[in-house]
């Protein structure tokens, strides 16, 4: 059974969605939390809604760790 990244996301800190062993990562800065996905696609959606719901910044890297995407919209939305 995956670990829910949700339950876990209590501190502070960004998201990255991140290739690593043939699989997507998602990471949380801070926290040394990993989930793991088979595809880039369900890391990317997962993290999306995570890193809105925690209102922080979402980055996506490449299969060579180099940063494709920023999204920061969450951010901003904070109160």
């Amino acid at each position: 059974m995956r670990d829910n990244p949700f339950k876990r996301a209590t501190m502070p800190g960004d998201i990255h969605v991140a290739h690593h062993n043939g699989e997507w990562d998602i990471v949380i800065e801070g926290t040394g939390d990993r989930t793991r996905y088979q595809s880039r696609e369900e890391a990317i959606a997962v993290a999306t809604r995570l890193a809105t719901w925690r209102r922080v910044k979402l980055l996506i890297h490449g299969r060579n760790d180099q940063l494709l995407e920023r999204n920061i919209s969450a951010r901003a939305s904070r109160s």
